[in-house]
């Protein structure tokens, strides 16, 4: 979701209008994917990167969080969608860890779309922290290091039981994946987007959509294998 600090910048606003901005267009998202038949969706919300950033605006970012949490949930609930906050949360405080706690409670029955928000996130701390529990397993001898494989690994990533991404799309025009989901991204179709995340329209996740619809996946495969 990037593009929200350029946004503010262009609206001749202090930083934090662009954030405040996003929210409305991450409830947005939510609405039409659960419109569109989208299972799982998963928003890039803050980093491990982003701490690096001003104290004044990383304060910023973790009071918006939490009250953009506590003021969504029950809508969230409402429609039937499951909260998930991947991330090392331990970093937040204990307010609003305690407030991600009961949020995931509230929506755990939901059957609808996952929503998963990537709050203190990173491809390589994730894959990192997934090595690091595979070690465990070894040094407790429940695991040799001859059985692991990739598919050992993957369970233990953030979000091991859905499936890979089918689709990554990046607003505000930049053309990298910033270390989100590093693993799960191996062939997901990447779809780059000039439109600053506050300004990402019903219309522009469409396009997506439909680009994506018109492409081939295939995993490795010829063409011709695929037909």
């Amino acid at each position: 979701m990037d593009g929200n600090g350029r946004w503010a910048k262009q609206q001749g606003k202090a930083r934090h209008a662009g954030h405040r901005a996003g929210v409305e267009t991450v409830r947005s998202v939510i609405e039409v994917c659960g419109q569109h038949g989208v299972k799982v969706l998963t928003l890039f919300a803050f980093s491990s990167e982003n701490w690096q950033r001003p104290k004044t605006e990383v304060k910023m970012l973790m009071e918006l969080f939490f009250t953009a949490l506590n003021r969504e949930i029950k809508r969230m609930h409402k429609r039937n969608v499951r909260l998930r906050i991947i991330g090392d949360i331990s970093a937040f405080s204990d307010k609003l860890q305690q407030l991600i706690r009961e949020s995931e409670n509230i929506t755990a029955a939901n059957d609808g779309l996952l929503l998963q928000v990537a709050a203190n996130y990173g491809g390589r701390w994730d894959i990192t922290q997934a090595a690091r529990k595979l070690a465990g397993r070894v040094e407790s001898n429940e695991l040799h290091p001859d059985q692991i494989t990739e598919s050992e690994l993957a369970q233990c990533l953030s979000c091991a039981d859905v499936p890979d991404p089918d689709l990554f799309i990046r607003t505000g025009g930049e053309k990298r994946i910033s270390n989100f989901l590093l693993w799960q991204c191996a062939y997901t179709e990447l779809y780059f987007c000039e439109t600053l995340w506050p300004d990402f329209s019903k219309d522009d996740l469409l396009a997506a959509f439909q680009d994506y619809a018109g492409r081939q996946r295939r995993f490795g495969r010829t063409a011709e294998q695929m037909q």
